[in-house]
């Protein structure tokens, strides 16, 4: 785990440490050192040029010879391909990951999709495989963009589920968390990502990555005794608050990159 970010997907710790090795702020080692520390150890397959599966230090050391300038982050969903650029084969992967990575290589695009890599009983690690992309940067919300929607989407999911659930149906550990998010400055630490991102990078994806465990607490209660028109309307409101917290992590996992942050 990054200190101050629950990252859950290996998509975002590549992408913020794969940056941060990019410009300068941290060396190979430790980049791949904490990506490796949250999902085992990592291969990449599919590299233009290598056959196999390599190392993920080997992998990356080989895609900086080959021009490697920058890694964003995708997170898409069934509707909404965040992030992705195409072709539809690989959008369509990547949907079905939930997240990818878009690396910059030159003047072409290329992304990388990971997958859970076991061997045996007892190995368990994450496998990067390599696709062809469009060459396009995908249309993705600025740092400040997603900042306000996600302060927004806090509110009003708050709102809206507590409407709905009530005091019965809501579990308490849930309403607490959405409470103290919309109430309090708890949102406002800094913390997680990886050195050479802005503060407000820092900000963003602390408060994104406590509420996208909020998203999947609120997505386990079952609410038996709701209408089916209440369970449509928190459908909807959880529905509405991932949108933001997707967009808000991978506004900050990008924001490094961006001219304006």
């Amino acid at each position: 785990m990054v200190v101050g970010m629950r990252v859950t997907h290996p998509s975002a710790a590549l992408v913020a440490w794969g940056n941060a090795w990019l410009t300068g702020h941290v060396g190979l080692d430790e980049a791949v050192d904490v990506v490796e520390r949250l999902d085992g150890p990592h291969v990449a397959a599919g590299l233009p040029a290598e056959s196999g599966d390599m190392p993920l230090r080997g992998a990356l050391a080989a895609l900086r010879v080959a021009g490697l300038s920058a890694l964003r982050l995708a997170l898409p969903a069934p509707g909404d391909p965040l992030g992705l650029t195409g072709p539809p084969a690989f959008n369509t992967a990547a949907i079905e990951a939930e997240e990818a990575v878009l690396l910059t290589i030159r003047d072409q695009t290329f992304g990388l999709i990971p997958t859970e890599d076991r061997r045996g009983s007892s190995y368990v690690g994450t496998r990067w495989t390599m696709h062809e992309t469009r060459s396009a940067v995908a249309d993705t919300p600025l740092l400040p963009e997603a900042d306000h929607r996600l302060t927004v989407a806090v509110r009003e999911a708050t709102e809206s589920l507590m409407s709905v659930d009530g005091t019965l149906e809501w579990r308490p550990e849930i309403a607490e968390a959405l409470g103290a998010l919309r109430d309090s400055h708890h949102h406002e630490q800094v913390g997680g990502l990886a050195p050479g991102y802005p503060a407000r990078a820092h900000r963003v994806a602390a408060l994104a990555g406590r509420l996208a465990v909020v998203v999947d607490l609120a997505r386990g209660t079952e609410g038996a005794t709701l209408s089916a028109a209440q369970v449509r309307h928190r459908a909807e409101a959880l529905r509405d608050l991932d949108h933001a917290v997707r967009r808000a992590q991978v506004a900050a996992c990008n924001s490094v990159l961006d001219t304006v942050s």
